[in-house]
C-alpha cells in the first residue's frame, strides 16, 4: 500500500481469528519490532511491545488475566489499553507505581487481519485497510521466507500480482488461483506473506495454491538480497 510520506504503515501482523479472548499471546513483528500480541477478555486486540518494563522478561511467556496480561516473572500485571500497571500480586496492599507501564501500538482489524502501527501518535485507522482482502475469501497459509519485504514484493510482480492502487496488498493469480498477498516486513532479512483466496478449503484450487506458494518461497531466497 502506497503511503504518505510522514505516515507510518498499518502492519498486517497476525490473523485476527490466531487471537483468542482471555487465552493466547501470539509473539510477532515488524519493522525489527518484536511484539506481544494478545486479546483481552473484553475482546479488544492489543499489541505492545515484548518486554516487561519491570526486568524486561518477554511478555509472551505471561498469561492473560480478564482485561490484564501478566508477567511470568513477577506476575506484575498490566491494563489492556494503556498498558498501566494495576498490580504486583507479591504486595497486593501497596498501589501500583503510575510510571511503569507497558509500551504499547496502535491496532485495527479489517480484513480478517490484525494491523499494527508503530507510530508513537497513531494516525486514523484507513477506511483501504478493510478491502485488502475480499468479503468471502479463505486464508490459504502464512509463508514465512528469509529475505527482505521488498524483496518479495519484487518476486510477487515477476509472478503477476500487482499492487492494489487503493487497498493494501497484492493481487492475482497464483498456481491459477486468484489471491491476494498482503506482505510483512517482519525484521531485516525476514517477511510474512499472507495468503488470502476466493478457493474454498480443501479444494484442488487451495490444493494448487500451497503448492505454488512453497515455489514462491523457493523463488523469493534464491534471489539476491540487497
Amino acid at each position: 500500500m502506497n503511503t504518505p510520506e510522514n505516515t507510518a504503515p498499518w502492519h498486517p501482523v497476525a490473523r485476527s481469528a490466531d487471537l483468542r479472548p482471555g487465552a493466547n499471546i501470539v509473539a510477532g513483528f515488524a519493522e525489527g519490532q518484536e511484539l506481544a500480541l494478545w486479546r483481552a477478555a473484553d475482546g479488544t486486540a492489543q499489541a505492545w511491545e515484548n518486554r516487561c518494563p519491570h526486568r524486561s522478561v518477554r511478555f509472551t511467556l505471561g498469561q492473560v488475566i480478564d482485561n490484564r496480561l501478566a508477567c511470568a516473572y513477577h506476575g506484575w500485571q498490566y491494563e489492556a489499553g494503556s498498558g498501566q500497571c494495576a498490580s504486583i500480586p507479591a504486595h497486593p496492599a501497596m498501589q501500583a507505581p503510575r510510571n511503569v507501564c507497558a509500551k504499547t501500538f496502535g491496532t485495527a482489524e479489517a480484513a480478517g487481519m490484525l494491523w499494527v502501527n508503530l507510530s508513537p501518535e497513531v494516525p486514523p485507522v484507513p477506511d483501504a485497510l478493510g478491502g485488502a482482502v475480499p468479503d468471502g475469501w479463505h486464508f490459504c497459509r502464512t509463508l514465512t521466507v528469509r529475505a527482505s519485504a521488498g524483496t518479495a514484493r519484487e518476486a510477487l510482480a515477476r509472478n503477476g500480482l500487482a499492487e492494489g492502487p487503493a487497498a493494501p496488498g497484492w493481487r492475482g493469480r497464483l498456481g491459477g488461483t486468484e489471491t491476494v498477498a498482503l506482505v510483512l516486513d517482519a525484521q531485516p532479512g525476514l517477511a510474512f506473506i499472507h495468503l488470502w483466496t476466493e478457493a474454498a478449503p480443501g479444494s484442488a484450487a487451495m490444493k494448487a495454491l500451497h503448492a505454488a506458494a512453497r515455489q514462491l518461497r523457493t523463488e523469493i531466497e534464491a534471489l539476491p538480497q540487497g
